[in-house]
């Protein structure tokens, strides 16, 4: 996906407490859920958002649904933001 979509997912503070989640390793879906006061859809929502956005990947281990960050592209945005820097004077 692009940068529209990340940004996007980003806007959101749910989301974005969510990623901080997943720095730590993969989660499942549950144990997301499970830290905060909202519905599993809810939850499900913001999970599919930033899947859309390619922040998170999916996958399955028996009868359990983890989720875990995509690095390459925090990497990638990191690189973008980083070209506004100032160059330090030499």
């Amino acid at each position: 996906m692009g940068f529209p979509e990340t940004f996007k997912a980003l806007a959101d503070p749910v989301r974005r407490e969510i990623l901080v989640m997943l720095k730590d390793g993969k989660l499942s879906a549950g144990e997301i859920a499970g830290r905060f006061t909202m519905t599993n859809a809810t939850i499900s929502y913001h999970l599919a958002q930033l899947k859309k956005a390619d922040l998170i990947r999916e996958h399955k281990e028996k009868n359990f649904i983890y989720y875990e960050l995509n690095i390459s592209v925090f990497e990638e945005v990191m690189f973008w933001f980083a070209q506004f820097r100032e160059e330090q004077p030499k």
